[in-house]
């Protein structure tokens, strides 16, 4: 049946569609940072939210390239266009939301396209004949503190566990497990692994032996060591 979004001819479009965008943006624009393009389905129908994956590495102008010429590629898509780092699912809404809530600043991060038709649907209330386009970037734009989560092998291990004791099936989704993001320190992964084995004991003696006084909160970290930056 073709109804609304995920339907049959929804399911069909897509597969042509997003390799369709990802062609213009990195074969034909020569956007070389842009790994995949995503359209979103459900209910959306894939015209109206467009993500872009792009390298961590990417600069910040060729991002904005992706982004327009993603708006601009066909008018009846693309009214909300996202740009996105590799480890968010983008079929996954609330990773999709987390990357714009800690990775965008609405003032520089977001662009507003006025002079868009409105498409194929139902007319809204009010009498414009207009529409309009927002921009979003929402990649990391500096190293960013890892998730709060145990590392992957740990859970795992916990997986295993689950799994050993007949519990029902884990529906397992990212984030799923902590990763780094950057502003990560090898230090900090020793500490783990000593409470994972029982011995935190030594991670509060090692603490004892870093304390500094007069620090002020939200401290920059020596990217050397880990710890405070001392003056």
């Amino acid at each position: 049946m073709s109804q609304v979004a995920p339907s049959e001819s929804s399911v069909i479009k897509r597969v042509a569609y997003e390799p369709l965008f990802l062609r213009h943006l990195r074969d034909e624009n020569n956007i070389k940072g842009v790994k995949k393009v995503s359209l979103h389905e459900p209910l959306t129908g894939l015209l109206r939210v467009t993500v872009i994956t792009c390298d961590a590495k990417m600069p910040r102008t060729e991002i904005w390239r992706a982004l327009y010429s993603a708006a601009f590629f066909k008018g009846d898509c693309s009214k909300i266009c996202i740009a996105v780092n590799e480890d968010i699912d983008v079929d996954n809404a609330d990773a999709l939301f987390w990357a714009m809530s800690y990775r965008t600043n609405p003032s520089e991060d977001m662009q507003t396209l006025l002079h868009r038709g409105q498409g194929h649907g139902p007319k809204r209330e009010h009498d414009g004949e207009e529409d309009s386009s927002v921009l979003i970037d929402a990649t990391m734009k500096s190293p960013m503190p890892p998730l709060a989560l145990p590392s992957k092998e740990y859970m795992e291990r916990a997986k295993d566990i689950w799994d050993e004791l007949g519990l029902p099936p884990v529906n397992v989704k990212m984030p799923w497990h902590g990763y780094s993001l950057g502003a990560w320190h090898q230090i900090w992964d020793d500490a783990g692994r000593r409470a994972a084995t029982g011995d935190y004991l030594e991670n509060g003696r090692i603490s004892a032996g870093q304390t500094q006084e007069n620090l002020k909160p939200e401290s920059k970290l020596d990217p050397d060591t880990g710890l405070p930056a001392k003056k």
